[in-house]
């Protein structure tokens, strides 16, 4: 199976933006997991994590984000990182059989953020790497 970013779509309420995306990746939700969770899987294809305390309410810092906090933590299965000025990243994984999985992504956001076409490239390069480390 190979992967696919499925679709996204943003909606602005007021002054706070909201990206969700659900993308397709090629491997279960255990070997994916690191590349949410780890400051090496998410440097990777995102940005590098400075700190990363992984557990609810652990420290984070994600670079060009901020700091933050763990505000979800679900092992193999969600992660969410809010950061500076209300920065919001969740990422939501579900089984898609039993050699893939589903990724529900959320982005959160004041002001400016990242664009839809900037994840899109991002989750291009997770699957990338994700195919890369799968035997």
């Amino acid at each position: 199976m190979t992967g696919s970013v499925e679709q996204g779509t943003s909606q602005t309420h007021g002054n706070t933006h909201i990206l969700h995306f659900l993308v397709r990746l090629p491997v279960s939700m255990e070997e994916t997991w690191p590349a949410l969770s780890t400051p090496e899987g998410l440097a990777g294809w995102f940005t590098p994590a400075d700190v990363l305390e992984p557990r609810l309410g652990g420290a984070v810092t994600l670079r060009g984000l901020g700091d933050g906090h763990i505000t979800a933590w679900d092992v193999e299965r969600i992660a969410e990182y809010t950061v500076a000025d209300g920065n919001r990243v969740r990422f939501h994984l579900e089984r898609d059989g039993d050699a893939a999985c589903l990724l529900r992504f959320t982005q959160e956001f004041q002001g400016e953020g990242d664009t839809e076409p900037r994840w899109r490239a991002r989750f291009e390069q997770l699957i990338d790497l994700l195919e890369g480390a799968s035997p």
